[in-house]
């Protein structure tokens, strides 16, 4: 509840409940942290199947959601004056750490992604899952909407600069991820239809173009979404295994931790990538629509809390915030299906990760303090 009833003699009012108080005081948005928890403690019972029950990693992924949720109660204080005023400043920083990245990075699983600070390893990828919009929306605060072709060539070098750098390392996934992030920024501003249309013939061109450039597994990911089936235990088997565990778990699922796809170890990926064929598999169909509207709650507060934003940067970031969210689920989902290429994209905090996880949870940080300090936008 979020009021509660007082009864002063014959007057009775209603009062905020302490809880929505204190949520008020620290800006946070009590819906939206409900929907986040929920599809946090969903993550986290299928982590703990999908990784063979191991309690080690579960603890983990709870405290880099503790880390995620310190980021975003933090994040949520700040006054989005000064987001504004400095995300010029963190852009350029990202984009510095990508170009060290590229040049001295710590190499894993053949990628050249991360940054080795002793303690800890970071993507600085994800850092520009943030920077990027924000930078979009920076530039298009004080510039007349819908963008000029001056602002669109702009913001197009401003994205794929470092889109560049990350497909680089190569991470084609990351990479796509904070172009469609950027690219929402330009549409959310108003961009035309026929602009639109123009571009995607463009992008279709430039896709075409690429594909020349592609490493060789990249380009098997593309053919095994069309033919899984031409190469069943090489290319084509996570594809083919993920639509097994999924059809498998028919309506209501095996029950958890009973998942045989997944507990054989048939299943690849299980705790990161394809996690969203585990839940398919132990609790079925039901159990899918579930985390799919637990997802759809999340996006839809998301955005109603963007649409009371006052003034443009903050409308177009929170906006970008939401949907790509969206996006997230919706090529995971796909992904894992076979309606889309396997591209590398986690499940929004149900994948087993780190930094990706810590990125999300302070996107929507940012998005409740644009929500929060709606009344003192200003300068």
């Amino acid at each position: 509840m979020i009021y509660e009833e007082v009864t002063s003699g014959s007057r009775t009012r209603r009062t905020l409940t302490g809880t929505a108080r204190m949520l008020l005081a620290l800006k946070l948005d009590g819906p939206l942290l409900i929907g986040l928890s929920l599809v946090a403690l969903y993550g986290l019972i299928v982590l703990y199947s999908a990784s063979g029950q191991s309690l080690s990693m579960v603890g983990r992924a709870a405290i880099r959601l503790v880390m995620g949720g310190v980021a975003m109660l933090v994040l949520a204080q700040v006054n989005p004056n000064f987001l504004r005023r400095t995300s010029p400043w963190l852009y350029a920083l990202g984009c510095v750490l990508l170009l060290i990245v590229d040049l001295t990075g710590y190499i894993g699983k053949g990628a050249q992604r991360w940054l080795d600070l002793g303690i800890v390893r970071f993507q600085p990828s994800e850092l520009m899952k943030l920077a990027v919009p924000m930078m979009c929306a920076w530039y298009l605060h004080e510039r007349p909407l819908p963008p000029s072709p001056l602002s669109l060539a702009v913001l197009t070098t401003l994205i794929f600069v470092p889109v560049a750098m990350v497909v680089a390392q190569p991470d084609l996934g990351t990479g796509m991820l904070i172009a469609i992030g950027g690219m929402l920024v330009i549409v959310l501003a108003g961009l035309q239809v026929r602009i639109i249309m123009a571009l995607l013939g463009l992008a279709a061109i430039g896709a075409w173009i690429g594909w020349h450039f592609l490493h060789e597994y990249q380009r098997k990911r593309v053919l095994m979404f069309l033919d899984p089936q031409s190469d069943p235990l090489g290319a084509g088997y996570h594809t083919i295994q993920s639509q097994i565990a999924i059809g498998s778990g028919g309506p209501f699922g095996k029950g958890w931790m009973n998942g045989s796809q997944a507990q054989l170890e048939f299943l690849p990926e299980r705790s990161t990538d394809f996690i969203f064929a585990v839940a398919g598999e132990e609790f079925g169909m039901l159990g899918l629509v579930i985390l799919l509207l637990l997802y759809l709650f999340v996006v839809g507060r998301a955005l109603y809390l963007a649409m009371q934003t006052q003034d443009t940067f903050a409308r177009l970031l929170a906006g970008s915030l939401a949907l790509t969210f969206f996006v997230y689920v919706f090529i995971n989902a796909g992904m894992v299906s076979g309606l889309l290429p396997v591209v590398g994209v986690p499940l929004p905090l149900v994948s087993y990760g780190g930094t990706s996880m810590v990125t999300l949870l302070a996107g929507f940080g940012i998005l409740m303090s644009l929500y929060s300090h709606r009344k003192l936008i200003g300068s």
